[in-house]
C-alpha cells in the first residue's frame, strides 16, 4: 500500500485551492457581470453561459484521454499543471476585461474569451483531477487528499469571495469595469502561484497503463453503472450549488439592499453578498473536516444520501425568513448550516469517482482515469452551466429589469422578486431531492469498494 506524505496532501489542495478560486468567481459573480457591468441581456448572457459549455462536453473528454495516454518523467497528469498554469491566469484576466466596443463586438468578445476560459479550465484540472487516481490505492487515503482538496479549496474561495467587491472597490468601483478587471488581476497572480505549489509538492505514485483502444475506453465508460449514476448525483450537486450561488448577487442587491448593516458584541459590519457567500466558504471547511469520519463511519453512499435529504429541509427554510434584522441573522445561520452539509459533498463526490475508477479499471481492464475525471469536470461544468443560465433566464422571463441598480427610482417587480426568493430555496431542494433518487440506485458500498481494492493489488505497479 502506498504511503503518502503530508506535504502531498498540503500540495495537492493547493491546486484546487486556485482551481475553485476562479471557479467561485464564475460561477456566482460572471452572471451579474455580463448582465450588469458587461452590458449584455440577461437572454444573451444565458445563451452565453450555457452554449459556451457545449464545447466543454467534447473538450473534457478529449482531455481525458489525451492525459492518460501522457508519459514524462513527471508522469501522466501532473506535468499540466506546470504547462497550463500561466494561460490559465492569462484567459481568466480577458474574461473579465471590457472592451470599448459595439454591442456586437462585445458580445463575440464575451464568447471567444468564455470559450477560450473553459477550455485552458478543462486543460488545467481534469489532469489535476485526475492525479487523485494515482497518488494512492487505499480508498480511505482517497477521501483524505479529497477533503486536503476541498478544504483548501473552500479556503481560497472565502478569500475570493470575501474579498471580491473589496478589490474592486479598490481598483474603481464594484459597478466599474476597471473595478472587476483588476480584481482579477490580482486573483490571477494569486492562482499561478498555487498551481506551480501544486506541481512542486506532489507525486504520481502508482503507473496505470491503458490496453484497450480510445475506441473502447468510451464503450466501456458508457457500459459502467456507476459512473452514470454518479455523474447525475455530481451534475444535481454542482446545480444545487450554483443556482444558490449565481442568485446571491441578486438577492443581496435586489432584496436585502446595499446599505445594511448587522452588529455583533457592539460592533457593526456590512451585510453583503461577499460576507455571506464568504460566510458559507468557512462553514464548507468545517463539512469537509467532518467528511472523512462521517464517510468512514456509515459509508459514502449513505453519507451522500442523508447530507442532500439535510439540504432539502434547510433550503425550503430559507423561504420563510423575513427581510427584518433578525431574519437577516437567521439568513446567515442557515447559509452556515446549509454549507457545512455541501462541505460533507464535495469531498465526497471526488473520492467516489476515484471509486468509479478503480471499478472500470477492474471490470474493463482499462487505465482511464482521466476519462473519468473528465466527466467529473464535464458534470461541474454543466451544473453551472444549467444553473447559470436558469437564473438569468428565469430573472428575465419574470420581468427583472437589469437597469435598476444603475437607475434611480427604478424597483424591481414583484415577480421578479418572487423568483429570486425561490431560488434561493425550492428549487435547490428539489435538485438535492432529485439527487437522493438518483444515488439510491449506486452500487459501490463500502464492502464493494474493498474487494475491487484488493483485486487491483495483484496486478498494478505501486512505486
Amino acid at each position: 500500500m502506498v504511503k503518502t506524505k503530508l506535504i502531498e496532501k498540503i500540495g495537492y489542495g493547493f491546486g484546487d485551492m486556485s482551481s475553485s478560486t476562479f471557479w467561485k468567481v464564475f460561477s456566482y459573480y460572471l452572471p451579474i457581470f455580463y448582465s450588469n457591468i458587461f452590458g449584455l441581456s440577461l437572454i444573451d448572457a444565458g445563451v452565453l453561459v450555457l452554449v459556451t459549455r457545449i464545447w466543454d462536453a467534447v473538450s473534457d473528454p478529449m482531455m481525458g484521454i489525451i492525459a492518460d495516454r501522457t508519459n514524462t518523467k513527471w508522469g501522466k497528469y501532473r506535468p499540466y499543471l506546470l504547462w497550463v498554469a500561466p494561460l490559465f491566469s492569462i484567459c481568466g484576466i480577458l474574461l473579465f476585461t471590457t472592451p470599448d466596443w459595439s454591442y456586437g463586438a462585445k458580445l463575440i468578445w464575451a464568447y471567444v474569451t468564455y470559450i477560450m476560459m473553459m477550455t485552458v479550465y478543462t486543460g488545467i484540472n481534469v489532469p489535476y483531477g485526475a492525479m487523485l487516481g494515482v497518488m494512492t490505492d487505499d480508498t480511505n487515503e482517497k477521501t483524505v487528499f479529497s477533503s486536503f482538496r476541498m478544504f483548501f479549496a473552500y479556503g481560497g474561495s472565502f478569500l475570493a469571495l470575501f474579498l471580491w467587491e473589496p478589490l474592486t472597490n479598490m481598483f474603481g468601483g464594484y459597478q466599474t469595469p476597471n473595478g472587476w478587471f483588476w480584481g482579477m488581476v490580482c486573483i490571477a497572480a494569486a492562482c499561478f502561484v498555487m498551481f506551480i505549489l501544486c506541481f512542486l509538492l506532489t507525486r504520481e505514485h502508482l503507473k496505470t497503463v491503458s490496453t484497450v483502444s480510445v475506441g473502447n475506453d468510451f464503450k466501456s465508460l458508457l457500459s459502467n453503472k456507476p459512473w452514470w449514476l454518479l455523474i447525475g448525483a455530481a451534475l444535481c450537486s454542482n446545480l444545487f450549488n450554483t443556482v444558490r450561488g449565481a442568485t446571491v448577487a441578486y438577492f443581496f442587491l435586489d432584496i436585502i439592499g446595499p446599505d445594511v448593516s448587522l452588529s455583533f458584541l457592539g460592533i457593526a459590519f456590512l451585510f453583503y453578498s461577499g460576507l455571506f457567500l464568504g460566510i458559507g466558504e468557512v462553514s464548507n471547511m468545517a463539512g469537509v473536516a467532518l467528511c472523512v469520519p462521517i464517510a468512514n463511519k456509515i459509508g459514502k453512499k449513505s453519507t451522500f444520501i442523508l447530507v442532500n435529504a439535510a439540504l432539502v429541509v434547510f433550503s425550503i427554510a430559507f423561504f420563510f425568513v423575513p427581510c427584518t434584522s433578525e431574519g437577516y441573522w437567521t439568513m446567515l445561520i442557515l447559509q452556515i448550516i446549509i454549507s457545512i452539509f455541501t462541505g460533507i459533498m464535495s469531498p465526497l463526490v471526488w473520492s467516489m469517482y476515484a471509486d468509479v475508477s478503480d471499478y472500470a479499471e477492474l471490470k474493463f481492464h482499462t487505465a482511464s482515469t482521466g476519462l473519468i475525471f473528465s466527466s467529473a469536470s464535464m458534470a461541474q461544468k454543466f451544473g453551472g452551466a444549467i444553473g447559470g443560465a436558469a437564473v438569468l433566464w428565469l430573472l428575465s422571463g419574470f420581468g427583472y429589469n437589469t437597469d435598476a441598480s444603475t437607475t434611480a427610482g427604478v424597483v424591481q417587480p414583484e415577480s421578479a422578486l418572487m423568483v429570486l426568493r425561490w431560488l434561493m430555496s425550492f428549487i435547490p431542494a428539489a435538485v438535492a431531492a432529485f439527487a437522493i433518487v438518483v444515488v439510491w440506485f449506486y452500487p459501490l458500498t463500502t464492502k464493494r469498494i474493498h474487494e475491487i481494492s484488493a483485486e487491483l493489488k495483484k496486478f498494478r505497479d505501486i512505486e
